[in-house]
């Protein structure tokens, strides 16, 4: 992913890592030198890991200097591209929008609100472009859980509401929906699709606007910055 955007941001230094990877985010953060770095979050949405075990694991590396961005799926631009990507699954499936159920599978929490706002705002974009038969949320975590909102008859998508292929979406999504006989297919995960790193560019050249004082040194021939997930 670190990849990809930094195709789109020429000059900048991108580095990715993973929280899970030991030494994974020591070893992104030093390559960068003593710059300031801008972290923006590989995840759904703003739950423990963005806001808590993320800030305490880069302090614990950089002190207090660092600026992290909203996660990715905050970004309002996630609601139209989950509904592109749906109406062109739907296409390339052969079947009649209107017709047509959709799962949006999420992890969700019992304890934290946060996870379930995020998708439930993209469930609410989604369902209010009126594309679509019906819209039914699913959760890993907590209730409704995928296995009930996936009784479903006719045509069907899943989407699964997550940055990339985990034991969730690998292990726990397939043996739901098919404990609940669910008529559709999986798609991968939002956060594979072509054109998320696109996103994640576009959040992270706003910054530059929006935080001038993030680009005060520079590493080789542009701003150095660091995207973790």
């Amino acid at each position: 992913m670190a990849e990809q955007v930094s195709g789109y941001l020429p000059g900048w230094h991108v580095r990715g890592a993973t929280l899970a990877g030991e030494g994974a985010v020591e070893a992104a953060l030093e390559t960068i030198g003593g710059v300031r770095p801008l972290i923006y979050p590989f995840f759904m949405a703003d739950g423990w890991f963005v806001r808590k075990m993320l800030p305490q694991k880069i302090r614990s590396i950089q002190g207090d200097s660092f600026d992290i961005l909203p996660p990715l799926g905050l970004d309002p631009a996630v609601s139209a591209f989950c509904l592109d990507y749906l109406r062109n699954a739907a296409l390339h499936e052969d079947l009649q929008p209107e017709k047509t159920t959709i799962l949006l599978a999420a992890h969700g929490s019992p304890s934290d609100p946060r996870p379930r706002k995020a998708v439930d705002r993209v469930a609410r974009f989604i369902t209010a472009a009126d594309v679509f038969r019906a819209l039914h949320l699913g959760f890993i975590d907590e209730q409704p859980y995928v296995a009930e909102a996936a009784r479903v008859d006719g045509s069907a998508l899943c989407l699964p509401f997550f940055a990339g292929r985990g034991g969730h979406v690998e292990i726990d999504l397939p043996e739901a929906l098919a404990g609940a006989a669910f008529p559709g297919r999986l798609l991968d995960p939002i956060g594979l699709r072509p054109g998320v790193a696109g996103i994640i560019a576009a959040a992270l050249a706003r910054s530059r606007v929006s935080r001038p004082d993030c680009f005060a040194t520079s590493l080789g021939s542009g701003p150095a910055r660091t995207c973790l997930r």
